[in-house]
């Protein structure tokens, strides 16, 4: 049995900036020495969801990689003995930015990284504002604790994405995250859409055999437009196992440090009961690549 402890930080955010990696930091250092090998952290995680509004200020929080906060987590991951998925706002050049997951390995290494390649543009969402689409495709990256399918948030609507990170050998798929409710919804709707969410996360890991990761952000932040009530982010951070079973879903209002124990091995057992990539029609897609087919 590969047996991989995973910890997870669910956690609100504030203006400070300091505070909010003050405060990751301890949980790291929490995590690793409850057992977690492999830590894996929530979107944009060193400030507000500063994508509310469309303010050229904002990109002053981004930064360039290698940069300061792959310093930061990269020491904490060598400190600690672990490996450690971030999620960055990256400064390529001047005028180019993308929303980065950084991934350090135990040794304070970059072992990888990936760039958000589905860019959402919805109100208080406003990612294409500041987020160029990714370049670097769907590929998993290798570190001691193994082959992560490391995406961001949007991404994980998309079965394309999940499916090319399976194809290229990645043993779990990770979904550092930003989502929450629009408060004119009714409570019904929210919820319909915070089960969606879940559902087609969970339907990634039936169609692939993987496990799947996704760490959401708690707690309100406002609109410093004023222009929409803010986003209520709805946590139910979870990991689901190779046939969409949940292991864990954490609180939908409480920040939680959670550590939970994964065998990578069951989903080779998985895939030779399901073996949904032996009898793909690889032949019988080709239209896949249109955007729509009239």
């Amino acid at each position: 049995m590969k047996e991989l402890n995973i910890g997870f930080l669910q956690q609100h955010n504030t203006a400070d900036t300091k505070d909010n990696l003050l405060r990751l930091a301890e949980g790291i250092s929490d995590l690793a020495k409850r057992g977690a090998q492999l830590i894996v952290l929530q979107e944009l995680h060193n400030s507000l969801y500063f994508c509310q509004t469309e303010d050229v200020s904002n990109f002053d929080l981004a930064e360039p990689i290698p940069g300061p906060s792959t310093k930061f987590f990269g020491e904490l991951a060598k400190q600690f003995g672990v490996v450690i998925v971030t999620s960055l706002f990256e400064k390529r050049a001047t005028g180019l930015y993308h929303n980065t997951a950084v991934v350090l390995e135990c040794d304070g290494s970059i072992a990888g990284t990936y760039r958000k390649m589905h860019i959402p543009d919805d109100p208080a969402y406003y990612e294409k504002f500041y987020f160029t689409p990714g370049d670097l495709g769907f590929h998993p990256i290798q570190t001691s604790v193994g082959r992560l399918g490391v995406m961001v948030c949007w991404d994980q609507w998309y079965p394309e994405a999940a499916r090319l990170m399976a194809l290229q050998g990645a043993e779990l798929l990770i979904y550092p995250t930003a989502i929450g409710y629009e408060s004119s919804d009714t409570a019904e709707e929210q919820q319909r859409q915070r089960q969606a969410w879940q559902t087609v996360q969970r339907g990634h890991a039936v169609a692939n055999g993987l496990p799947v990761v996704t760490v959401n952000r708690l707690g309100f932040e406002p609109d410093p437009s004023e222009m929409t009530n803010g986003i209520q982010f709805w946590g139910t951070s979870f990991v689901a196992g190779p046939q969409g079973e949940i292991l864990y879903e954490a609180s939908a209002d409480e920040e939680e440090s959670i550590i939970v124990s994964l065998d990578l091995d069951h989903s080779e057992q998985v895939r030779r009961w399901w073996p949904f990539l032996r009898d793909r029609r690889i032949d019988g897609y080709p239209d896949i690549l249109k955007r729509f087919i009239d």
